[in-house]
């Protein structure tokens, strides 16, 4: 039999309404909002039900919105999933997977996630900072392009983002952004476009928020996990509590490797990729890896009690 990975969603697969049905139809679930009500002294849980959704959208409510969503299906439905033998988080969510895995308290973390989301928003001032994504380029190409658009404009812009195969994001100095940009379609690029964020995030822009973090991580008690966790910034699986927490430090201003996070749970025999949370993302990029490379797996997006029927 197969191995079971669960990966846990990152910023942009929030919305006005995520989770509710979960709280409605599960203690356990209404349990972890109020949780987390208490522990960051807001409504979380209202504005995760009711929005408005600008509100949602800025960074310091997206991530702990988040976060709270995919434990509150782990709370609720983790004696009905599959043990895992792996886990993984795209960004943000390696702070989900680590709660998930017992490495973290929920309460700490959804505390550091706000805090992360306040520390990355200021780091880079409005306006000043882009990212984009690239469609069908190889990452030889793309990182060419941003070393051509550095040169050209003394400005920064780096792959920020390794999301599969031929799909790239791109981050930095806007003027650089809009350089590498023109540089890819220079090189036959068909498909790339800026993307509406607020700053440049897993770029060197992020070093500030990278040193206001690093004590707040310091301070927090990481412990052994469930299993072993592939992280971000190596694409390596670890379990030592220390290493959880220097992946957090140097994931803020460091690429996510999410195409070799998941080669390397391919290739360890993972068959069964389960994403708890809201949205359908890293599902989607499973499969679209998984075929090709010519494997069979089963990618299943987890996030409401009716999805509970895809287990069977």
């Amino acid at each position: 039999m197969g191995k079971v990975a669960w990966l846990f969603p990152g910023q942009g697969s929030q919305a006005v309404g995520m989770g509710v049905t979960l709280a409605e139809a599960e203690p356990a679930a209404r349990a972890v909002l109020q949780e987390a009500d208490a522990a960051l002294g807001f409504a979380l849980s209202a504005l995760m039900a009711e929005g408005p959704e600008e509100t949602l959208k800025l960074t310091e409510h997206t991530q702990p919105a988040i976060l709270t969503h995919s434990i509150m299906v782990v709370r609720a439905l983790g004696n009905r999933l599959p043990r895992p033998d792996f886990a993984a988080g795209h960004s943000l969510g390696e702070y989900s997977a680590l709660v998930a895995l017992g490495a973290l308290d929920f309460q700490d973390a959804v505390r550091t996630v706000r805090e992360r989301g306040r520390a990355m928003q200021v780091a880079v001032p409005v306006g000043v900072g882009a990212m984009a994504a690239i469609l069908s380029m190889s990452q030889a190409d793309v990182e060419a392009s941003c070393a051509e658009a550095q040169a050209a404009t003394g400005k920064i812009v780096v792959p920020a983002n390794f999301n599969g195969p031929g799909q790239i994001v791109i981050a930095g100095h806007a003027e650089a952004v809009d350089a590498a940009l023109e540089a890819v379609k220079a090189r036959g690029c068909r498909k790339a476009m800026k993307l509406p964020v607020s700053a440049p995030f897993h770029s060197p822009l992020m070093e500030p928020a990278q040193a206001h973090m690093e004590p707040v991580l310091r301070s927090l008690s990481f412990r052994v996990p469930l299993c072993p966790l592939v992280n971000n910034v190596d694409a390596a699986a670890v379990a030592e509590p220390e290493a959880l927490r220097d992946g957090l430090v140097r994931q803020i201003p460091g690429a996510v490797r999410w195409q070799a996070t998941l080669d390397l749970l391919l290739d360890q025999g993972v068959t069964t990729f389960l994403e708890l949370g809201p949205g359908k993302v890293l599902a989607g990029l499973v499969k679209r890896q998984a075929k090709e490379r010519g494997l069979e797996v089963t990618a299943l997006s987890l996030g409401a009690p009716e999805d509970l029927s895809q287990l069977a």
